[in-house]
């Protein structure tokens, strides 16, 4: 058994390390890679083949467990559960690197498990993890084409990075490019941008080249030191005489295959495979015939994808455009009127129908795991249900293929998004698929910009997207521009682009070919660039710009600010105040920091300008001199409290209700009537006194010198029972004030 080994080498600044032996030794290959203070392990491990299945069953999984970042999970159970976001992108990242460098024919079950074991707040793991997962099937002794290696781009102050910390890649960063590749060329490439040329992202492309060369010598250097054997893997055997019988159809295959409609060509294509297969299975026995028939339609879609790669180089698509044409496109805006924002884009057989909800602060998604807690106030996701493409299936939650195609569009759109100070809603887009065949990521990325502009979100470009395919046969090369489901399927290279008029906001690219050089790529983004303008200015056809106020149905904003020290009692005991509030006037209220922002969201503008005024009104700090309208909240004999503010009442003592002689505080006011009233006194505890007299035409000036009116002795005995409390304190059996002044006024009266 091979005992502990390590490898290390210099990546921008940082070392990287791999180490094996130490753990997981009944895996096939297991790897800890380590990078800036980051670690992350992998395994590989195979298992039996499976003759009962025609595809690869591999399987890449990565989990981020909290503790690697010294977190716990939150939830009930405290405990990691489904995977999140990032860590489904991640698999997919791995996935597409790896799954075409097993040998065709290949079928024992793989599976590549990796998770964080460490994280430093600056070096992500995802990349990392990648890298572990590559030297774990290098060493395994899996039959594997070449090492492969994996960076991650930024381009920071200028210039373009390798593994930039993660603070100032989201921050700063105007580009975020991950890329694996091989000693030959690059293999895959996910990266999101903010509106950079394509000669950048070519050069970043040849940068992160030059570095994945380090990480791929250091795995040799790994494998050449603990690698096992490499497994001796020979493709079952062809059936040539089969094989040579079902090409005899090629003609057949060739009329078939320029039908147009994608339905109605995958029919007749399948009518054709039925009469190759019953013409070469004829005279089999029927235990035999299942097998044979599954041999037969093999070699009938290895012939479909000669045929239709020959199409394409002779000149014309099997639909019959050109190299670089464009389906129509068609576009309805407002497709779903009572919505936000929403749009029904169609291009050719692929349809999206794209919907955009405004929403407020708090439906911000609260992203949370190892890295720093974060809230995100823009979010796409993407459905594609089996209707889009004439099928059924079991019906389940979103898939990764769902996932990775809805945050490819989400980052396409993310870098001509207002400020939040700009825009404060939240914005959630939503695709569904209505029909597919080819590029229905870029669909949601069209459909995705026009329902913004729709719903009036101020979009600094609009964006376009479009997939570009490649078939490569020697010299002979045909770049495709909007391609077909089955032109990806059976081209050599699909790569999606997405961006603005000004530059790229994402790209997406798998290679199936060894290599591509710079002369391809640039002419290949030259091409999606005239492709995406062209869908731009139809785009722009249809919605010419953002609209100028948002939907009737959206909520509406105001934004104010008060008090810091006032935050508090806005919010109320246990939330009391702030519940009361919304519940009142139909709207959301959000406290955006300590410093005393507030937004107010509600649908009826009436409801949203009432609820400021009352907020504000709430924190205003009264003030002699200043008239308000208020309720009458209670009545006492002495007086009545009156609400001036929201949760601030007045003492208007008796005195001070009206002009002369008052018996009863009940002959001038009552409970919940409304009274207008001035502040007369204001003490040091915050203790407000009014007067309604004063607002009164030839109103005395008693309400200027902050007494409560009246004679002096009754203004002395007014302050003595403030200074009291509520009269609950006196003695049974004595008289109350108004008693007392209703003797005395009889008294006064008699004499």
């Amino acid at each position: 058994m091979t005992g502990h080994v390590r490898v290390e080498t210099e990546i921008a600044g940082k070392r990287l390390v791999l180490e094996t032996g130490t753990v997981a030794r009944q895996a096939g290959g297991s790897v800890v890679a380590t990078l800036g203070d980051s670690r992350v392990f992998a395994a590989a491990t195979s298992g039996g083949a499976r003759e009962d299945i025609d595809f690869f069953p591999l399987v890449c999984d990565y989990r981020e467990k909290t503790e690697a970042a010294g977190k716990i999970p939150g939830g009930f159970f405290k405990r990691e559960g489904r995977p999140t976001t990032k860590e489904i992108l991640t698999m997919r990242l791995t996935d597409r690197s790896i799954r075409p460098m097993f040998p065709d024919g290949y079928k024992q079950e793989v599976q590549v498990m990796s998770h964080a074991l460490q994280y430093d707040g600056e070096t992500n793991t995802d990349v990392l993890a990648m890298i572990a997962a590559f030297a774990a099937i290098r060493i395994s002794g899996l039959p594997f084409e070449t090492s492969l290696g994996a960076v991650r781009v930024g381009h920071l102050d200028g210039e373009l990075c390798i593994f930039p910390s993660d603070e100032r890649r989201r921050e700063e960063s105007l580009l975020d490019l991950v890329v694996s590749g091989h000693k030959d060329g690059i293999a895959m490439v996910e990266s999101s941008a903010k509106e950079l040329g394509e000669e950048v992202m070519i050069d970043a492309l040849e940068l992160a080249h030059e570095n994945i060369l380090k990480i791929v010598e250091l795995i040799d250097e790994l494998r050449d030191k603990a690698g096992k054997p490499e497994m001796v893997f020979e493709a079952p055997p062809v059936d040539e005489d089969m094989r040579a019988r079902v090409f005899e159809w090629e003609d057949r295959v060739k009329d078939a295959i320029r039908t147009d409609g994608k339905h109605e060509r995958d029919g007749a294509i399948n009518a054709v495979r039925d009469e190759a297969v019953a013409a070469v299975t004829a005279g089999v026995a029927d235990a035999d015939l299942k097998a044979e028939t599954k041999k037969v339609r093999g070699f009938f879609s290895e012939l479909k994808k000669k045929v239709e790669r020959g199409c394409i180089l002779s000149g014309k698509r099997v639909d019959g455009r050109a190299w670089d044409e464009i389906r129509n496109i068609e576009i309805i805006p407002n497709f779903i009127p009572r919505q936000h924002g929403s749009s029904l884009f169609t291009r050719g057989e692929t349809q999206a129908l794209v919907s955009v909800t405004l929403g407020t602060p708090d439906d911000e998604a609260i992203i949370d795991g190892i890295e720093k807690e974060y809230r995100k106030h823009f979010y796409l996701h993407y459905n594609f249900p089996a209707y889009s493409v004439g099928e059924t299936r079991r019906i389940m939650g979103p898939g990764r293929r769902e996932i990775g195609h809805g945050m490819l569009a989400e980052r396409a759109l993310q870098a001509v998004l207002p400020t939040k100070e700009e825009f404060p809603y939240t914005v959630r887009i939503v695709s569904d698929i209505m029909e597919s065949n080819g590029s229905s990521s870029m669909a949601s990325v069209c459909g995705g910009c026009l329902s913004m502009m729709l719903a009036g979100v101020p979009l600094g470009q609009p964006v376009a997207g479009i997939a570009m395919g490649l078939v490569q046969d020697g010299d002979d090369v045909a770049i495709l521009s909007d391609i077909l489901g089955s032109e990806d399927h059976n081209g050599d290279m699909d790569f999606k682009v997405a961006g603005s008029g000004v530059g790229i906001t994402a790209l997406q690219m798998d290679i199936k070919i060894t290599g591509v050089s710079r002369e391809l790529l640039s002419t290949a983004l030259e091409q999606a660039r005239l492709g995406r303008i062209h869908i731009l200015r139809k785009m722009l056809e249809a919605v010419p710009q953002p609209s100028e106020t948002i939907s009737q149905y959206a909520p509406r904003m105001e934004t104010l600010k008060i008090p810091g020290e006032k935050i508090g009692f806005l919010i109320g005991p246990g939330g009391k105040n702030i519940k009361a509030l919304q519940a009142d006037y139909g709207v959301r209220i959000s406290i955006l920091d300590d410093d005393g922002n507030v937004q107010i969201f509600g649908t009826d503008s009436a409801g949203v300008d009432a609820c400021k005024d009352a907020i504000v009104a709430s924190c205003e700090t009264p003030k002699i001199g200043t008239r308000y309208t208020g309720t009458v909240r209670s009545v006492r004999d002495f007086g009545a409290f009156i609400e001036i503010l929201p949760g601030v009442e007045g003492l208007c003592h008796i005195s001070e209700l009206a002009e002369g002689y008052v018996g009863q505080v009940t002959d001038v006011v009552n409970v919940g009537d409304e009274i207008e009233v001035e502040i007369i006194n204001v003490d040091d505890r915050g203790k407000v006194k009014v007067s309604h007299k004063a607002t009164l035409p030839g109103g005395g000036d008693g309400g200027g010198d902050g007494d409560g009116g009246g004679d002096d002795g009754g203004r002395d005995r007014d302050r003595d029972r403030d200074r009291d409390g509520d009269r609950g304190r006196r003695p049974r059996g004595r008289s109350s004030r108004g008693g007392d002044r209703s003797s005395r006024a009889r008294t006064g009266a008699s004499d």
